[in-house]
């Protein structure tokens, strides 16, 4: 048994691939399980994949394009580390990353901890999440407010116990883009204890082929209703969070058939979408 098992999904992101797998073959913790899952990639991300099965410590796994939810969870059915990380395959990670989170899970008994994330492209770095001490949290309140959820709900600046993971069956949504918010959640919720790592970063690359992208209507029906299912929690357990991005209602505008115009009500704002793609009209509510 491996101490980490570092899931890795891989789909057309050729260009930052060998920087991913270079930063996890260069940490800090050498006992560490590194599984690829190429999710049926088209340019040459399976050519470098190859190029890297000469380590004894990565597995490559193939397969049709399911999309990441599903590639997440093939690499957590063939997992066989202690626990469990995650790293999307246009991102980096500090060289003591894991070491570091390994140490502090360990050394709290917790089942999850979570290091600070850094945002960047060419042109600049901005930091999203920082944490300079630790802390732990051993109730869903504390464990809510030191993620930072629900603005924040990253599953890759962690680390779970697999155990944890496997008593409570947590898995990603197949078929959605904004899994997160659902698997965030369902960690908050179910999680022991959680801990905050400080002094490493997580490298989060935001570039213009990044996924969320690629379909504008999936992605926004996709994070709303996320978000519903993270706010849902909030009120079971009485966490504090921002009600202005609340929706409320939506509704569609047809002609014989076809869509014209998408309505978004939030508390906050109204946001009209022409033929339910294209953002065309925005209006403030007062609160």
């Amino acid at each position: 048994m491996s101490k980490i098992s570092i899931i890795i999904p891989v789909y057309n992101t050729e260009k930052l691939l060998r920087r991913c797998l270079n930063s996890v073959l260069n940490q800090t913790l050498k006992d560490i399980e590194i599984i690829c899952v190429n999710d049926g990639s088209t340019d040459n991300s399976a050519r470098i994949l190859d190029d890297y099965g000469k380590y004894e410590n990565i597995k490559i796994i193939e397969q049709k394009n399911s999309g990441l939810s599903s590639a997440r969870n093939t690499g957590l059915d063939i997992a066989t580390g202690k626990y469990i990380a995650f790293l999307d395959s246009d991102d980096f990670v500090d060289p003591d990353f894991y070491e570091k989170l390994f140490n502090n899970i360990e050394k709290y008994k917790a089942d999850v901890a979570c290091a600070s994330i850094v945002r960047e492209n060419d042109k600049k770095k901005t930091y999203l999440v920082v944490y300079k001490q630790i802390e732990v949290a051993k109730n869903i309140q504390d464990r809510f407010l030191l993620v930072q959820s629900p603005k924040y709900n990253f599953v890759w600046n962690k680390l779970y116990r697999k155990e944890f993971i496997d008593k409570n069956n947590l898995r990603f949504v197949p078929g959605m883009i904004y899994e997160d918010l659902f698997f965030t959640a369902d960690v908050l919720e179910t999680a022991g204890s959680l801990i905050t790592v400080p002094d490493t970063y997580y490298h989060y690359w935001k570039h213009k082929d990044t996924l969320i992208k690629g379909n504008c209507d999936k992605y926004r029906a996709d994070k709303l209703q996320g978000h519903q299912y993270l706010l849902e929690k909030c009120r079971k357990y009485n966490i504090a969070y921002s009600k202005r991005n609340e929706l409320q209602y939506k509704k569609e505008y047809k002609f014989f058939g076809l869509l014209l115009l998408k309505q978004y009500s939030f508390r906050a704002t109204e946001k009209f979408y022409l033929f339910g793609l294209i953002p065309f009209f925005v209006i403030e509510k007062k609160i």
